[in-house]
């Protein structure tokens, strides 16, 4: 059976700034256990103030979408439930925006590469280093 490995990027809903220690603290747990229970291994988790990056790896059965939906559902309603002021700072009642990026491991982009900068999320030379590497790629 093939392994495939994905780069998500998530941004909290209107882009606010709700990723604490102890959200996520949160999002790591609830991580681990979708971990147990799916074909889904997190290979890094890495959040700034009003995102997060996922670099996992999975089996091709399931889908990037199915993949993200069942995250952005199950660790979404952790959040609310564990850290109630989270809720009310985002009004509508969703703690991730519709959209996210995702991104496959390949041949220009290595494992190494993505899981360096994800690893090291918060960390603005980490961004600059990524982009460094890519165009000396090519």
């Amino acid at each position: 059976m093939s392994i495939l490995v994905y780069h998500f990027v998530c941004p909290a809903k209107y882009r606010r700034a709700v990723i604490d220690e102890k959200v996520d603290q949160i999002l790591k747990e609830v991580c681990l256990e979708i971990a147990q229970r799916y074909q889904v291994e997190f290979l890094e988790i890495g959040t700034d103030k009003d995102h997060v990056h996922f670099l996992i790896q999975s089996v091709p059965t399931y889908s990037p979408t199915k993949i993200i939906t069942m995250i952005k559902s199950l660790t979404a309603r952790e959040v609310f439930a564990r850290v109630p002021s989270v809720k009310k700072q985002l009004w509508g009642g969703e703690f991730w925006t519709d959209g996210y990026y995702v991104g496959t491991v390949g041949q220009h982009v290595t494992e190494e590469v993505i899981r360096q900068y994800v690893k090291n999320q918060g960390q603005e030379t980490e961004y600059k280093q990524l982009h460094v590497q890519q165009l000396k790629l090519f």
